[in-house]
């Protein structure tokens, strides 16, 4: 099949657009907004940009706590969510109102980071502490601007759990990273395969 987004006439009950995009990992945002009040959301639209310097994005699909405390204070912790925190980080995800904590609502402990002021999830094995860089709304081929923000982090300190780390590597089949994938789809990671680049 083929269809065009601009009209949408895949004829599927679900437009497959992020199912196709997929597996995705998920960022879940820690931040505190400019009265120090915690945040935590999870954003299926997140990757490392960049290793040298180790850049991180998230976006957003409308302005929301998340890129409106990064932007006003300019810090966040991206936290590992993983198969044994999927509960928390999945009622993480309501819509609640501005003043109610996630951290509260979904029962997780936070911790201090050690390089930036917003909390990490205490019970995350890896957590990226972010330094903001700058915040993108997105425009498309019409030049109308969307309501998706694209928040861009670089990572200036790392936590990780040693119970995770196996022969001197992160083992992801230890602690098993949640993937987005479409409509309410999610997936673990538990098994890996190696492939060395071919020399020509």
């Amino acid at each position: 099949m083929f269809y065009e987004t601009e009209k949408n006439n895949h004829g599927l009950p679900h437009n497959p657009f992020k199912a196709i995009v997929s597996p995705r990992p998920i960022g879940w945002i820690s931040s505190l907004d400019k009265d120090g009040h915690a945040n935590l959301a999870p954003y299926s639209f997140f990757n490392c940009v960049s290793d040298r310097p180790p850049i991180v994005l998230f976006s957003s699909s409308g302005y929301k706590d998340s890129v409106a405390n990064v932007d006003a204070t300019g810090e966040f912790v991206c936290n590992m969510a993983s198969w044994d925190l999927k509960d928390e980080m999945n009622l993480s995800s309501a819509a609640v109102p501005h003043e109610t904590s996630e951290f509260d609502l979904s029962g997780l402990e936070m911790s201090a980071s050690k390089l930036v002021k917003a909390p990490r999830v205490a019970k995350a094995v890896t957590a990226l502490e972010c330094k903001h860089l700058q915040t993108l709304r997105m425009k498309g081929l019409d030049g109308k601007e969307s309501d998706s923000y694209v928040v861009f982090g670089q990572v200036v300190g790392i936590h990780i759990d040693d119970k995770v780390i196996v022969n001197g590597r992160v083992d992801v089949t230890v602690y098993k990273p949640l993937s987005r994938l479409g409509y309410m789809d999610y997936a673990t990671i538990t098994e890996v395969f190696e492939m060395g680049r071919p020399k020509v």
